[in-house]
């Protein structure tokens, strides 16, 4: 199962000051049909939480185990607030490959960044 579908799109900036903001989300997320976030239905509102992810914090990096720390300060998922997540990485060329916990219900997942440029 892909949560956020075949083509997500998000970033993923990483601060030289240690914070960081993780933001993804499904290409095909669907519109209000109000026009107005506030008054989605109980389907739209259910279709856009199971669509997207997103936190904030700190984070640090175990380069001689190859983990990302994340210090979660705030998120979509407000279950991860105030954890600490370590989430085994792989760089290869300008993609960041890391696993995600399985706290949201579907099991471990690969997740992969690919560099702006």
């Amino acid at each position: 199962m892909e949560q956020l579908g075949a083509h997500p799109e998000g970033l993923l900036p990483f601060g030289s000051d240690g914070r960081y903001a993780l933001v993804g989300v499904r290409a095909d997320l669907p519109k209000f049909a109000s026009g107005n976030r506030l008054q989605g239905t109980a389907d739209e509102n259910a279709e856009i939480a199971k669509g997207n992810v997103a936190h904030f914090g700190m984070y640090t990096v175990d380069t001689a185990a190859h983990v990302i720390v994340f210090h979660i300060q705030r998120g979509t998922f407000p279950n991860w607030d105030g954890d600490v997540q370590r989430r085994p990485f792989i760089i290869d060329g300008d993609r960041l490959t890391h696993v995600t916990p399985g706290s949201f219900g579907y099991g471990a997942a690969k997740v992969v960044w690919q560099r702006m440029k």
